[in-house]
């Protein structure tokens, strides 16, 4: 079995205020998507493919000579969804695993990549398995829906959560490792009904629940990695989770 993984570093980042993408803002001295890859290749992930769209040549620039690296490109940013459809060309004839992740994601730790590719050897028959973790206050994220046996269900955003739902603690953070095959038959059923009429990959999961599919949730993401980057405010943060680990070490 080969390793792969899908990294999405189209996007602009508007909150981010500056015409940089932004993966390639930088945190200690080093563009936040270099740690994505070094995570991933600490894994031993063989094929990474970068989904590039604004300002691609930059990103391609700074990341074409690492091993393994493959590029595809989503000239428009119609979604998340819509980022793993431009990669169906590349992967159209593999039934490796994929993982996909963020390129925004610089807390991502190795040792998580593999708990999940270990997990899925395990299980034998999962569609998908998502990366979870618990939070004290997840204001603003996806909270993971089960039901009484503690299988997964669904995933709810903050906005459409009710106040029930709001109380629960495990939370989406878009790490994702899929059965290619059904991965790629489940981008047919992505719908843009939705504010912002984008493809989202969090509707891929519910997709394959409905065609009888494995998925499965499992909190195995340590708690750094629940630091994302959205903004300028967060990547000041991320930077300085960062520092104090080098300090440590």
């Amino acid at each position: 079995m080969i390793r792969k993984a899908i990294v999405m570093a189209a996007g602009k980042g508007t909150r981010m205020k500056s015409e940089l993408p932004k993966v390639l803002f930088q945190v200690c001295g080093r563009p936040m998507l270099f740690y994505v890859l070094d995570a991933l290749e600490a894994a031993g992930i063989e094929e990474i493919i970068t989904v590039i769209g604004y300002r691609g040549d930059l990103v391609r620039e700074a990341i074409q000579d690492r091993k393994g690296i493959r590029f595809a490109e989503q000239k428009e940013q119609l979604g998340t969804g819509h980022a793993v459809m431009m990669c169906r060309d590349i992967l159209k004839d593999t039934n490796d695993p994929v993982m996909v992740i963020a390129g925004d994601s610089p807390m991502i730790q190795a040792s998580s990549v593999n708990a999940l590719f270990d997990e899925y050897n395990k299980i034998g028959n999962a569609s998908c398995i998502l990366g979870t973790i618990h939070k004290d206050n997840p204001f603003g994220m996806g909270r993971i829906l089960r039901d009484a046996k503690g299988n997964f269900t669904g995933i709810v955003e903050e906005r459409d959560a009710t106040e029930e739902q709001k109380k629960i603690t495990e939370i989406n953070m878009s790490y994702y490792l899929f059965n290619t095959p059904d991965m790629l038959n489940a981008l047919d059923g992505l719908k843009t009904n939705n504010n912002q009429h984008e493809y989202y990959i969090t509707d891929i999961p519910a997709i394959l629940l409905g065609q009888n599919k494995k998925v499965y949730a499992l909190p195995v993401l340590k708690p750094v990695e629940c630091l994302g980057v959205n903004t300028l405010d967060d990547l000041a943060v991320v930077e300085a989770e960062m520092l104090k680990r080098h300090l440590d070490k």
